[in-house]
């Protein structure tokens, strides 16, 4: 019996390893911009205060300020979501501070970088799950570094409710509903990032580029699962890129949209694909994966309670998970460090 089961965990080892191909290396522009919806707006934000140096700008869509709910579950699903007096948001000066303390410790990049740095911010009217005055705290904590006001936009007036907008895809606006895509008749991708990158040429009317499949455990000390992440990531890379230098950007899912949930909709209809194709741009859509309690896999026990897919935005893989050291910021580092590096001759 012991063989048995041995056996079978051998196959189902070699049959992940055989499910996706190695992450290219393809000369990329070494300065990034990311995005991301819900949890993968605040780790949009954690990715961008913890790289500045790299990350050079970050779109959000209902996602909060830097370490707001500071390691604590109850606050991440009260005061960093839909605080109250009795759940406030934490004061942004406060927030500020921590970053600050972090940058001096070398957790972080510079805050100094965060004043010259390009926000796009979405808050849906109609959004009950990550509420209009956490969106605007974001705003108002990156406002804090002084940045010049055309670098700071905030959205705040579609009828919304809590998805990724979209031109066409999805469900009704307002609604708030899997897979979590709102077709609203507005271009997220597309505004976000024209204001992080500069001007743009028009999108594609398809988009003809390859979306690759990539193994993410390479970037996870080799069990991406034990940090709640899939074991295949995906990155978007138009023909251009597969011989030219590119920019990358960063697309993080919601919670309850990883591909494992939904499949492939996020990477294929968030709206990011056509702008790639006509700009140059190689777009990662890391993943997450639902762990809910304690599991025993490879042989190894381990305890990480997130049952919805959720970027790590409070501390569940650890006291650290918002800086440099951050199991998940880490893989996602290296998979920027990896499309970066050169072409193998």
């Amino acid at each position: 019996m012991i063989r048995s089961l041995a056996a079978l965990a051998a196959i189902l080892a070699a049959c992940r390893a055989l499910a996706s191909d190695p992450l290219p290396a393809l000369a990329a522009d070494a300065n990034v911009t990311a995005s991301g919806i819900s949890s993968g707006g605040f780790m949009a934000v954690q990715l961008h205060v913890a790289h500045s140096r790299t990350v050079k700008g970050v779109g959000v869509l209902a996602g909060g300020p830097y370490y707001c709910a500071q390691g604590s579950l109850w606050a991440a699903l009260n005061n960093c979501t839909s605080p109250t007096g009795r759940a406030p948001l934490p004061p942004v000066e406060l927030l500020k501070t921590d970053a600050e303390v972090l940058a001096r410790g070398g957790l972080i990049d510079p805050v100094a970088n965060l004043a010259t740095a390009r926000v796009w911010l979405f808050a849906g009217k109609l959004d009950r799950v990550v509420e209009p005055p956490v969106v605007d705290a974001t705003k108002r904590f990156y406002a804090l570094f002084k940045p010049p006001p055309e670098n700071l936009v905030l959205v705040a007036d579609k009828p919304a409710g809590h998805g990724m907008i979209t031109t066409d895809a999805g469900v009704a606006c307002g609604a708030t509903a899997s897979p979590f895509l709102n077709d609203c008749d507005y271009d997220a991708a597309g505004e976000l990032l024209k204001h992080l990158l500069g001007p743009l040429e028009p999108p594609a009317v398809k988009a003809t580029g390859r979306i690759l499949r990539f193994d993410q455990k390479a970037f996870a000390g080799g069990d991406a699962f034990a940090i709640s992440m899939g074991d295949s990531g995906y990155a978007y890379v138009p023909k251009a890129c597969e011989a030219e230098t590119c920019r990358v950007h960063v697309a993080f899912h919601g919670c309850r949209m990883s591909v494992e949930e939904i499949g492939e909709r996020f990477v294929r209809e968030a709206g990011y694909n056509r702008w790639a194709d006509t700009n140059r741009l190689v777009v990662l859509y890391p993943q997450t994966t639902p762990r809910n309690g304690a599991w025993f896999r490879d042989w190894r026990w381990s305890y990480v309670l997130n049952p919805r897919s959720c970027w790590d935005w409070w501390g569940y893989t650890g006291p650290q998970y918002a800086n440099k050291a951050g199991p998940q910021i880490r893989a996602v580092k290296a998979m920027i460090d990896r499309l970066a590096a050169p072409r193998a001759r």
